[in-house]
């Protein structure tokens, strides 16, 4: 734990304490960065880089927490001439739910075996707020279906090797098709047993309070970068999104391939500022992801990503 802990001290000591939630946020990230560099070999991005990266972006989120929601001048304003979050909801489930409408339209029932890979094709443009010089990574992935098997992954362009999981370790999401098989397709189900983080709980969706919900939301976006889930989990998730107080519509986002849409953010207690899924305003077609981010030099920047293709083979760099 010595690299971690220096990597504690290594945070700007001017800096503001961090509030309880962004906190437990923290602990949250880096616990799953861990665990997953654990299992990364014969990769240029070692433990101690990938923690660092996790730890600055913690940083620079317990300091830019608070999203800012552009709405139409006027719409659902309360007598202190704020928007209403019960308007600010109502637009966000609208989207979220015609979301659920249009994935249950598109899906066909798949059923990968365990000895097989999920392949995916993900594209990424960073965009440097200072200079405006644009990055692009073309990431290409092999994730072993039940995690037996070797994975190779691509990150920001950097090729990483994730050794087979071990007896009893967790990565969200569940890389093994029979635990996404177990997690819950009633929303109201799905919320709280993601909040869990192990995919099971006694708890009701009324009992979440306070951080609770920025976990979920958390827990919902990782599960919908997923390419493949079992039939009916996804519009689940987008249902579930759509229970979350806080989450808002913004409109005019654009993705990583240009195509301008409504994004949709988290507002409330440890949220992260210009973080966004973005959807089509029309058709309500899930587009993409966009973050804010910075590096431990202190660059930041924003992310837009997308992918382009997924498929279920049956070997490591097989395409389809």
């Amino acid at each position: 734990m010595s690299d971690e802990l220096e990597l504690l001290r290594d945070w700007d000591t001017d800096a503001g304490p961090l509030t309880e939630p962004a906190r437990a946020q923290a602990r949250y990230r880096l616990l799953n960065t861990m665990a997953r560099t654990e299992r990364h070999s014969d990769t240029g991005l070692s433990r101690r880089r990938a923690l660092r990266l996790a730890t600055a972006g913690m940083v620079a989120m317990a300091i830019t927490g608070t999203a800012v929601l552009i709405t139409s001048e006027g719409e659902g304003l309360d007598r202190a001439g704020t928007v209403a979050p019960q308007m600010e909801n109502a637009a966000a489930a609208k989207v979220l739910n015609g979301a659920a409408v249009y994935a249950g339209n598109q899906e066909t029932a798949v059923a990968p075996r365990d000895d097989q890979f999920i392949y995916s094709k993900r594209i990424i443009k960073e965009t440097d707020r200072k200079t405006g010089k644009v990055k692009t990574f073309v990431d290409v992935n092999w994730d072993s279906v039940d995690g037996s098997k070797r994975s190779l992954t691509m990150e920001r362009g950097n090729v990483i090797w994730e050794e087979p999981m071990e007896e009893g370790s967790f990565v969200w999401p569940p890389r093994e098709w029979s635990k996404l098989k177990k997690l819950p397709t009633d929303p109201k189900k799905l919320v709280p047993a993601l909040v869990s983080a192990r995919g099971t709980t006694d708890r009701s969706i009324d009992d979440l309070a306070g951080f609770d919900w920025f976990h979920a939301y958390f827990m919902l976006g990782e599960l919908l970068k997923w390419p493949v889930l079992p039939e009916g989990l996804r519009p689940a998730a987008y249902e579930a999104l759509a229970l979350v107080p806080g989450v808002k519509a913004i409109p005019g986002v654009k993705d990583s391939a240009g195509r301008t849409g409504v994004g949709i953010a988290y507002t409330g207690e440890g949220s992260q500022k210009g973080s966004y899924l973005i959807f089509d305003a029309e058709s309500y077609e899930f587009l993409g992801f966009r973050s804010e981010g910075s590096t431990a030099s202190g660059r930041t920047y924003v992310q837009l990503s997308h992918t382009v293709e997924w498929a279920i083979v049956d070997r490591l760099r097989q395409r389809p």
